[in-house]
């Protein structure tokens, strides 16, 4: 699927989560933001919940086409 977010993975370090997108340091997480994180990743699409996470994913200038 187009648009699809892609190339961001993450690692934990004891209590702090880092997140790269295409092996560079967009996010790193702590305390409660980083459990919360970590059961988001669990239930829902990784790479979408990093998106979100990384500020990544919509920008506001995503539109759908113009049917008419």
């Amino acid at each position: 699927m187009a648009g699809t977010p892609g190339g961001f993975e993450f690692t934990v370090f004891g209590d702090r989560v880092e997140v790269r997108h295409h092996g560079r340091r967009a996010a790193t997480l702590r305390g409660g933001t980083a459990q919360k994180f970590l059961a988001d990743v669990e239930t829902a699409d990784p790479q979408h919940v990093m998106a979100r996470v990384t500020g990544q994913y919509k920008h506001g200038n995503e539109r759908r086409p113009h049917r008419p």
